[in-house]
């Protein structure tokens, strides 16, 4: 548990100190920058999957108090983690090892304090893709494409934080990937 006690303090003063800042659900620019658990996981019924690192840019474009326009950038790694052993023996993986972008919407209820939101769009991912599962066996390098989904909510005052989850359906490699993250965003105006 001591692990937490840092990140957990990071996380509080950065809360507080953001209450002083502007951000979507304003108009104007705007740079959020996310941070979580990478999870991969297959489009079938299998329990394989991987977990590591996620993280993404976004520049955006606020609209409306509660519209906003987000191209992306950002990088996704997992690795091997099954919850059995037997799926670990017979050599299952879902992993992503990608550098992706795109451009998302955001339609959020503009509430201080606790705004809740969906996003999606159209993106591509370039890197390495495998899913090894008993339903599927597929294993891609290079381009393709992803259709990212959010949902979460923007926190704080201004709501400069946001908690979600963030995922990109990978239709052509089996799989989906994405996070459970943590994002902050500061004003460029």
């Amino acid at each position: 548990m001591f692990y937490f006690k840092k990140p957990l303090l990071f996380v509080v003063l950065l809360f507080f100190s953001s209450l002083q800042l502007q951000a979507q659900p304003k108009k104007g620019k705007f740079i959020n920058a996310t941070l979580g658990l990478g999870l991969s996981s297959p489009d079938d019924d299998s329990e394989a999957g991987g977990s590591g690192l996620f993280a993404q840019a976004e520049y955006v474009v606020g609209v409306y108090k509660w519209l906003g326009i987000r191209p992306y950038v950002g990088i996704i790694s997992t690795n091997r983690f099954n919850p059995t052993k037997n799926l670990d023996m017979m050599g299952y993986e879902v992993t992503t090892k990608a550098f992706f972008m795109g451009g998302k919407v955001r339609v959020l209820a503009p509430i201080p304090y606790v705004a809740p939101f969906l996003e999606t769009g159209l993106g591509i991912s370039i890197g390495n893709f495998k899913t090894h599962t008993e339903f599927t066996n597929v294993e891609r390098k290079g381009v393709t494409s992803h259709i990212p989904f959010s949902i979460g909510l923007a926190l704080g005052k201004h709501n400069n934080f946001d908690l979600a989850f963030t995922y990109q359906f990978h239709q052509s490699v089996h799989q989906y990937s994405g996070a459970a993250a943590i994002g902050y965003t500061f004003s460029l105006d």
